[in-house]
């Protein structure tokens, strides 16, 4: 019985543990590139008497690639996240922290994605205003989709000036305006380019 008792409980012990292969891969939002030396942690947590209790499980950096494999002891009373420092210059991540079974794993892969920050300043004037019915709507997006496809307003001569840079992922900016005039309705679009550490202004004059 003894030993009976012994092997249930060595049963029971394994079926709780599992061997997980995961893949951590941290590339550029804009280019693609994976980025090399990112330190990456894998953290286990579960609820305890004295509330979450955290432990670290892997810790690590990304290889030339941008990525890392690691094999996690996967147990069933403990969950798991995936945390992937960014640069230090980043202003945008798609996530900094992931979990195991969640939409971001994808058959144990996970992927992180970063861009680093531009700066950009607008201006908006009405070089060519014919009174209070005069009317512009201007729409951006961004080639990261962090702003998604925001829309200024401006009616009569009113205009906007930038009075400072503000900080953005570098990449692709799309514009679009529509200005109507005298019931006339004309759509124009622009598409600028930011580099990393970039600083611009762009001026619209409708």
């Amino acid at each position: 019985m003894k030993h009976l008792f012994f092997l249930l409980l060595s049963l029971s012990l394994f079926s709780c543990t599992k061997h997980r292969e995961i893949k951590i891969i941290g590339r550029n939002a804009v280019t693609g590139q994976g980025y090399e030396g990112l330190q990456y942690e894998v953290v286990s947590s579960r609820t305890g008497n004295d509330g979450e209790v955290y432990r670290s499980e892997a810790l690590g950096n990304l290889n030339a690639n941008g990525e890392a494999f690691v094999s996690i002891k996967q147990k069933n009373s403990r969950t798991y996240s995936i945390r992937l420092f960014g640069p230090s210059n980043s202003c945008y991540s798609n996530n900094v922290i992931q979990y195991f079974d969640s939409p971001y794993d994808v058959n144990g892969t996970f992927t992180f994605e970063f861009a680093e920050c531009a700066y950009l300043k607008r201006n908006i004037t009405n070089v060519n205003c014919q009174g209070s019915s005069d009317y512009m709507i201007l729409k951006t997006s961004n080639q990261v989709n962090s702003i998604g496809a925001t829309g200024w307003e401006f009616f009569g001569c009113n205009g906007y000036v930038g009075d400072h840079f503000s900080e953005v992922p570098f990449g692709k900016y799309y514009f679009e305006w529509e200005v109507t005039r005298n019931n006339i309705t004309n759509t124009y679009y622009d598409t600028i380019y930011l580099s990393p550490g970039e600083y611009k202004t762009y001026d619209i004059n409708y």
